[in-house]
């Protein structure tokens, strides 16, 4: 169980977000959950996003001169109470499993949810199930999307 994410390397300089923002919402793509670093080690900006159309953004990324690339991620519902966020580390833990990077969704209503990434996905997941953990395929694209 898991949804599609996308990654793609952006100039480190004023309005390039805005420039990716722009392209993906011209073309009806609404982005649900992302994470943005400066700072890597080629010197560029990194976008990963999960939206609610992957397949068109990964179109608009390509036909941009982008090279977008996809992979798979967790999206875990986080309990909303003082330590309900180690609900989900924890599992993940105990299942000696290293979690790369998370980032929140946007906006999915009453929910927090958590896009998490590693190898491990389907070691994740049943850690996860196991646990009452509730987890998001595509449905989350159309709830927050």
């Amino acid at each position: 169980m898991s949804v599609k994410q996308i990654t793609v390397e952006m100039p480190n300089e004023p309005g390039s977000l805005s420039n990716l923002s722009t392209l993906l919402g011209s073309a009806g793509v609404n982005i649900i959950a992302f994470f943005v670093s400066t700072t890597t080690p080629t010197g560029t900006g990194l976008l990963r996003c999960v939206t609610n159309n992957p397949d068109k953004a990964v179109n608009v990324f390509a036909s941009n001169g982008m090279k977008p690339e996809v992979n798979e991620v967790v999206a875990a519902v986080t309990p909303h109470h003082p330590g309900g966020l180690n609900a989900v580390l924890k599992p993940i833990h105990e299942a000696g499993v290293n979690i790369d990077y998370l980032y929140p969704c946007l906006n999915t209503g009453e929910e927090t949810v958590l896009i998490l990434g590693m190898a491990e996905i389907d070691q994740v997941t049943e850690a996860l199930k196991k646990n009452w953990i509730k987890l998001y395929d595509e449905e989350l694209y159309q709830i927050a999307g």
